[in-house]
């Protein structure tokens, strides 16, 4: 890994330590690698979670938020559950019900959509993050996310949202956010 190297490169002293594969079936493996707090020693873990899409499921998260985590998670409600709605509405589809953590989503769903004032991603959002409340979190609303969107056409791909057990992460946050630009290009 490259990235190693270049970590061992620059920061010598840093423990760093890199788990492999999906993080569904390696949260145990992504525990144990957590830090664990002692008389001597307290530990404060930051956990950036950066799918492609929705497929990190709540129950892996659930398992990492057993220890004491700090939680900035990317949200793929554009690319992901936008285009995706018609699909995820389908019950056989169960990549929405891992994501959440609820199998009875779509009862909700129905319930917001009917007056038209709460768009999918929204819904989702305001979801993940009442779940988030049941681990002990904070609570987000949809407005203290951070949109993103694309350079192209101004669509919108993700919102990052932070989610913590301590008010103090959320000054910070908003610090980042105030002072934060847009998105830079990769100049690729």
């Amino acid at each position: 890994m490259r990235y190693a190297a270049g970590l061992k490169k620059h920061f010598p002293q840093a423990d760093v330590c890199y788990v492999s594969g999906d993080c569904n079936a390696n949260v145990a493996e992504v525990c144990r690698k957590i830090p664990k707090p002692s008389k001597d020693s307290k530990v404060l873990s930051f956990c950036f979670v950066d799918p492609y899409d929705l497929s990190v499921k709540f129950s892996t998260i659930s398992k990492i938020a057993d220890r004491f985590v700090d939680f900035l998670i990317l949200l793929a409600l554009g690319m992901d559950a936008n285009r995706n709605l018609q699909h995820y509405l389908d019950p056989s589809n169960q990549k929405i019900d891992d994501f959440l953590g609820l199998p009875d989503w779509r009862g909700k769903w129905a319930e917001q959509s009917l007056n038209g004032r709460v768009k999918f991603p929204q819904f989702l959002a305001e979801t993940y993050a009442k779940q988030m409340e049941t681990l002990r979190y904070l609570p987000v609303a949809f407005h203290q996310m951070k949109p993103v969107r694309s350079d192209v056409r101004n669509l919108p791909l993700y919102h990052l949202a932070l989610f913590s057990r301590h008010k103090l992460a959320y000054g910070y946050w908003d610090d980042v956010l105030k002072y934060s630009t847009s998105q830079l290009s990769l100049g690729i």
